[in-house]
């Protein structure tokens, strides 16, 4: 089963857009009495039998059950009876919001994340319509439940077999947005190591170095315009609360930060597809970018977004039948890519590999890059009689040993000394010298 979600945005009118916020109030209301009512029942049990808390108890009776997903929903069913406000809201998008805390909670213990919080009015921005009709899309207007036909941009078309199972509603700084999911059933096989291999090297005093000698400067989308949301802030601090102008300002301030956000999303995905070009197996590094966002260079690594540029590059990749994975990523800086010796650990200081072994000299970046690469040849390369065949096969059939195809992979070209890459989103590609690839972002 193969499911794509697509977004658009909606071109609604004013009775359309005043329903999507009633929805989305009704919901908040909804989200905070569910977490509400959780929340007093755990408490209830914390204190002993025998005991009771000096400042505050909440008496709720022993033979009440714990207010999970079924029995709010059954609750719910009854409410929808009797409020009017609730029954002026599609009996499935509330239940879904049901869901959603109820998945919240299962997150917080399996996952260890943080207790769901409250939502005010800026917070819940979204609801979803979990079934749609069969043809709920028709042009460039689509049905929703309660709204009616609604005209969206359709900036791409919908592929042909695929059935639209669902639709969220999302609002955001500059507009609404409705996300399509559908579903087609068919089995896509796995892409498989195929083809030039490309090894990936991410940091922050260059965004990404390449095994083939190509660097990319890291562009800081949040630096640029920090000094505007600055003054946005210092002025949001001095609005009465509620009042207008604090809403007018508030909504700036997401425009700015939306516009970083989308600036900075488009570059990540022009970046995967340029590096989708240049090689047909890619492998990273298995780093966990979480830990990157606590330590004292954390404002420069989530300006970065390492984490959603993997995401984005695996998934570029898949559509473009591009292998990706990821290999071990301890002492990819210590290790010499030519001959193998260990080095020993560099300082931050250092930019420059020099191998006193076999004196092979580099960019550390590049460097660390091709033995990512090799970690990734070495785990991928066995047992592929295609890449064999790539990689020395004379066309008598007899296939070459696993250290032929490997000796082949690895002494693939360093360097480029005829290569004009495209433009990434105003980044412009120059070629030093030593004809290495340098990227910067203008």
């Amino acid at each position: 089963m193969l499911t794509l979600t697509y977004e658009y945005k909606l071109i609604p009118d004013k009775q359309q857009i005043s329903v999507i916020e009633q929805t989305l109030k009704v919901c908040r209301s909804v989200w905070n009495y569910a977490l509400r009512e959780r929340k007093d029942w755990l408490k209830s049990r914390k204190s002993p039998i025998n005991a009771c808390s000096l400042e505050q108890e909440y008496i709720i009776p022993s033979d009440v059950p714990y207010p999970n997903y079924h029995n709010q929903a059954k609750a719910l069913t009854k409410a929808k009876k009797t409020n009017e406000r609730l029954k002026s809201v599609n009996a499935q998008v509330l239940q879904q919001v049901l869901r959603n805390l109820d998945r919240a909670f299962a997150d917080m213990q399996s996952k260890k994340l943080g207790f769901p919080r409250f939502k005010n009015k800026y917070r819940m921005r979204s609801y979803v319509y979990p079934q749609m009709l069969k043809d709920c899309v028709k042009g460039n207007k689509i049905k929703l439940p309660q709204i009616g036909w609604v005209k969206f941009r359709k900036s791409r078309d919908i592929p042909d077999g695929f059935e639209i199972k669902q639709a969220r509603i999302v609002r955001r700084a500059s507009g609404y947005f409705v996300m399509l999911s559908m579903q087609l059933n068919v089995n896509i096989p796995e892409v498989q190591f195929k083809g030039h291999p490309l090894g990936i090297d991410l940091g922050l005093d260059k965004f990404l170095a390449t095994s083939d000698g190509e660097i990319v400067e890291r562009p800081r989308f949040f630096n640029q315009l920090q000094s505007k949301r600055k003054l946005l802030q210092r002025r949001l601090r001095n609005k009465k609360k509620g009042s207008n102008n604090r809403d007018k300002l508030n909504q700036k301030i997401a425009r700015l930060h939306q516009h970083i956000s989308d600036t900075r999303k488009d570059w990540h995905f022009k970046l995967a597809h340029h590096l989708c070009d240049q090689g047909q197996s890619i492998f990273i590094e298995d780093i966990d970018f979480r830990s990157w966002g606590r330590g004292m260079l954390s404002k420069h690594c989530l300006d970065a977004a390492f984490g959603q540029f993997v995401n984005i590059l695996k998934w570029v990749a898949w559509k473009r039948d591009v292998f990706v994975a990821e290999v071990d990523k301890n002492f990819t800086s210590q290790i010499c890519p030519n001959c193998g010796f260990h080095t020993g650990k560099k300082n931050l200081g250092i930019r420059e590999h020099h191998c006193h072994e076999c004196g092979y000299k580099t960019h550390r970046d590049i460097a660390a890059a091709q033995v990512i690469r090799n970690r990734g040849i070495e785990e991928n390369a066995l047992g592929h009689s295609v890449y064999e065949n790539a990689c020395g096969d004379d066309g008598t059939g007899a296939v070459p040993s696993y250290q032929s195809v490997k000796h082949s992979l690895l002494n693939v070209s360093l360097r480029i000394p005829h290569y004009t890459a495209p433009a990434v989103n105003g980044g412009v590609c120059q070629s030093s010298s030593d004809s290495s690839l340098t990227w910067k972002y203008q």
